[in-house]
């Protein structure tokens, strides 16, 4: 075997790579189960903050993380899909697993691997495989607490082997209609799985049919539940240069000037759930007798208000790759994995918001399989030009079959069809230019125009890299 760190991550890669992918979901636990116990459950070895929802997991996830190791926690944090390395999906203190470390995950694993395929009728997942490395990993950290997003749904999602202490819920909408159904009420349910007994549910704002099934789900297993807007929720919000500042009310306490460096109303909602997932897991802390720096118990075990200092400085190192990303000034190049209904239409309303852009010229390719014409719908009010294209997935959906769809939405003089990623952000970029000359359609203000790059997280992640935003470093060696 070869002792290269890059080589031997590129094979587990492609080992991984060549399993079933992961958007081809059978919906049972039982492959997932027959590993983790053959590892010794490894889930069960630390507490767990599960997420779950449509939109704003990855976030919510990111800025969970992020409060608790500012409390002194060393973290684990499993998110997917990723923007530029496989290696981003399983962090440990906040940094991705270095090539090495996620081969030896890899190659430990190898042998149980075989035995589940061994004896089951469907071969392990890319995403089951993943999920168990990052169990494993957190396992032989060891972590204090495992930050875990779904990949899909909840009920029947492989991370759902964890018993979450702390259950978030960010808002649901349609998507993924082929493998929750194709409402809200019936993917509501499955997202509700996450929540279990003795559990606390933090729920971001919901559309009342999604609320309800959440209520009842809390009901039934007899979790306690914290309501954005209720229990918790933002009290003031304004712009501020490379962000927003925010006055958040909390389960422990309120917390005022928190600059977000992060934009749209969406973010700082993220954001207030984030500091109730870490709040209610420092109160169940504090009822277990546990107390960490920075706030969670009190001398005589009730729970307390974080400290204000570590909950602004951990506001203030929040960030989001790829959700709203300014990844060039000049002209400004926005990079966003809006890939949903919903999803763009919180895009369209924070870029609106945050950036003074009179010419915006959107770059959009997106998987096949996708609410096509509801996303343009929702970013069409928005977009002077629209330039589509296809990215590095088999699932892009044909720049021939986009460009007919987007004629149908924007009308056949905003529309440019380009084979090429690489090839979009050049006209893109081109066109501003011309904005800004006065030469494009309406004469904008110099500087007025912007380019956006959007339509799926791989459609932001290879934007990144092609802008040089998503080189992916190795972290330092460690016992990560």
């Amino acid at each position: 075997m070869t002792e290269d760190p890059q080589a031997r991550l590129a094979a587990a890669e492609q080992e991984i790579l060549a399993r079933r992918p992961e958007h081809s979901i059978e919906p049972t636990l039982d492959r997932i189960r027959a590993l983790t116990e053959l590892l010794g459950d490894p889930q069960r070895a630390y507490p767990v903050i599960h997420i779950t929802g449509t939109n704003g997991k990855t976030s919510t996830a990111r800025m969970i993380e992020t409060l608790l190791r500012a409390r002194g926690l060393r973290t684990g944090l499993f998110t997917s899909p990723h923007l530029s390395s496989m290696r981003e999906r399983i962090c440990v203190d906040g940094q991705p697993l270095s090539a090495e470390r996620f081969a030896d995950a890899h190659d430990e694993l190898v042998p149980y691997l075989d035995l589940v395929d061994a004896g089951q009728p469907v071969r392990l997942s890319f995403f089951e495989v993943l999920t168990a490395m990052a169990f494993a990993v957190f396992a032989d950290a060891p972590v204090d607490v495992a930050v875990v997003e779904v990949g899909v749904g909840g009920t029947w999602d492989c991370t759902n082997v964890a018993d979450g202490a702390v259950a978030v819920v960010t808002p649901i909408s349609i998507d993924h209609t082929r493998y929750l159904g194709s409402t809200i009420p019936a993917i509501a349910t499955d997202k509700a799985g996450i929540i279990k007994r003795g559990s606390v549910a933090v729920l971001a704002q919901q559309q009342l049919e999604a609320a309800e099934v959440l209520l009842r789900r809390v009901a039934e297993v007899g979790a306690t539940v914290a309501r954005e807007g209720l229990e918790f929720g933002v009290t003031s919000r304004e712009l501020a240069i490379g962000g927003q500042l925010l006055g958040v009310r909390g389960l422990l306490g309120s917390y005022e000037e928190l600059f977000l460096p992060l934009f749209g109303a969406y973010q700082a909602s993220n954001a207030v759930c984030a500091l109730a997932a870490v709040e209610a897991f420092a109160g169940a802390s504090a009822a277990g007798g546990v107390g960490h720096d920075g706030g969670g118990a009190g001398a005589d075990g009730e729970s307390v208000a974080l400290d204000d200092d570590l909950v602004r400085q951990a506001f203030s190192e929040m960030s989001s790759p790829g959700r709203l990303e300014v990844v060039r000034r000049s002209p400004l190049v926005l990079v966003d994995s809006a890939h949903n209904p919903a999803g763009m239409a919180a895009t369209v309303e924070a870029l609106t918001e945050a950036f003074t852009v009179s010419g915006l010229v959107a770059v959009i390719a997106i998987s096949e399989d996708k609410d096509v014409p509801g996303i343009l719908d929702e970013l069409e009010p928005a977009a002077a030009q629209l330039i589509v294209t296809g990215n590095s997935s088999a699932r892009s959906m044909a720049p021939g079959k986009l460009a007919e769809l987007a004629t149908g939405v924007f009308g056949p003089d905003r529309v440019t069809e380009t084979a090429w990623l690489d090839d979009a952000i050049e006209v893109a970029v081109r066109l501003t230019d011309e904005w800004d000359a006065g030469e494009a359609r309406g004469a904008g203000l110099p500087g007025s125009a912007a380019v956006l790059v959007t339509g799926s997280v791989v459609t932001a992640g290879d934007a990144r890299r092609l802008l040089g935003a998503g080189a992916a470093e190795d972290p330092a060696p460690g016992p990560a």
